[in-house]
C-alpha cells in the first residue's frame, strides 16, 4: 500500500467518526439540571423506605423479623417490644411491634427483598432518593 493511500483511509476514518460525533451535537439532551427541574421517576423506582399504618394510625410492623432476615446487606435493625396492652382491647392477634426500626441506607443496596419478605405489607418503597443521612424512622416511645 502507498503511503497517499494510508493518508487517504486515515482521512476518511477521521472524517467518518467525527461525523458521528458531531451529529449528536444537535440532538436534545438528557441531562436534567437538578435542583432547579424537577426529577420524574419512574413508577417501579426504589425510592427510600416506607413504613405504613393501619386505619387506626397504629403502624403495621409486627416485629416478625423477617425483613431483616431477608435482606442480603444487613441493613436493617429491630427492636421488638411486647404490646402493653390486655388482650381484650386489641384490634388483631399481634402481641409485638417494632419499638425501634432502623435502615442504613449507606449499606441498603435497594434490592426490595424486605417489601417483598413482610407478610403485612407494612413496608414499602418510595421515590424519594434523597436518602443521603436518612433513616425509616427514629427510635419511637411507646406508641401504642
Amino acid at each position: 500500500m502507498s503511503l497517499i493511500s494510508e493518508v487517504i483511509d486515515s482521512t476518511r476514518a477521521i472524517i467518518q467518526g467525527m461525523s458521528v460525533t458531531l451529529s449528536y451535537i444537535p440532538k436534545r439532551k438528557q441531562t436534567v439540571e437538578y435542583p432547579e427541574d424537577p426529577v420524574t421517576v419512574q413508577p417501579r423506582y426504589r425510592g427510600q423506605h416506607l413504613l405504613h399504618v393501619d386505619e387506626l394510625g397504629r403502624e403495621k410492623c409486627v416485629a416478625c423479623f423477617l425483613c431483616a432476615a431477608a435482606c442480603p446487606s444487613e441493613c436493617i435493625y429491630i427492636e421488638a417490644a411486647d404490646d402493653p396492652r390486655p388482650a381484650t382491647e386489641r384490634t388483631g392477634v399481634d402481641e409485638r411491634f417494632a419499638k425501634v426500626y432502623n435502615i442504613d441506607y449507606g449499606r441498603c443496596i435497594f434490592c426490595g427483598f424486605c417489601v417483598e419478605a413482610c407478610p403485612k405489607d407494612a413496608i414499602t418503597h418510595g421515590y424519594n432518593f434523597r436518602v443521603v443521612g436518612l433513616q425509616s424512622r427514629r427510635p419511637a416511645q411507646d406508641q401504642r
